[in-house]
């Protein structure tokens, strides 16, 4: 059975196209041929083909290797990590924070 993969959002789609355009680009600045790193990132030529194209399809791990490939791999650490919105969540979440009867401490 074929596994099927979930439509992505417009946004999505053109954000995976762009990421794909990006480390197209960047193999091509390191003049690294596509055998070459697909061979290295353990793929076909055909998946790096999807991968540069922003293929919904492709792993998670397959665009991984293919950063890593380009040293690039640190750049994945940066996803996600200045969560502004959520940060802001949890803060509202958490509320003013009041002293207790009979402490001693500061607030």
């Amino acid at each position: 059975m074929p596994r099927t993969t979930t439509p992505s959002m417009p946004a999505v789609s053109r954000l995976l196209a762009e990421l794909g355009e990006n480390l197209r680009l960047a193999r091509l600045r390191r003049g690294l041929s596509a055998s070459l790193v697909a061979e290295r990132a353990g793929m076909s030529r055909p998946t790096l083909r999807a991968v540069e194209r922003g293929d919904a399809g492709v792993t998670i791990g397959a665009i991984a290797n293919v950063m890593h490939c380009l040293g690039l791999e640190g750049d994945l650490a940066l996803l996600g990590r200045a969560d502004v919105v959520g940060r802001q969540l949890q803060d509202a979440a958490l509320g003013p924070r009041r002293a207790r009867r009979g402490s001693t401490h500061g607030p």
